[in-house]
């Protein structure tokens, strides 16, 4: 697999997360964390995934930087994934 792509089966989890516009908790490889609403997955020319969040602002964060997804959202479809 290449390094700049996650797992199909993680890959899922981001796009359900999108498609019902959850609010997350993102924590990035940095331990850096942001939280926001999902909003869109986009491809850059690199074929980089960029998870879009808005928090204020849209904010763009690659896929391969995520560490932990925790949705804040009650009675969401899944709680939290460990990338």
């Amino acid at each position: 697999m290449e390094k700049n792509v996650i797992s199909c089966e993680l890959h899922d989890f981001v796009e359900v997360a999108c498609m019902y516009g959850y609010e997350l908790r993102l924590t990035l490889k940095n331990n850096q964390e942001i939280v926001g609403k999902a909003i869109d997955i986009v491809q850059s020319a690199d074929k980089h995934e960029f998870l879009v969040v808005d928090n204020g602002s849209e904010q763009q964060i690659d896929l391969i930087e995520l560490s932990k997804m925790e949705v804040l959202t009650p009675h969401a479809k899944f709680s939290e994934v460990v990338f």
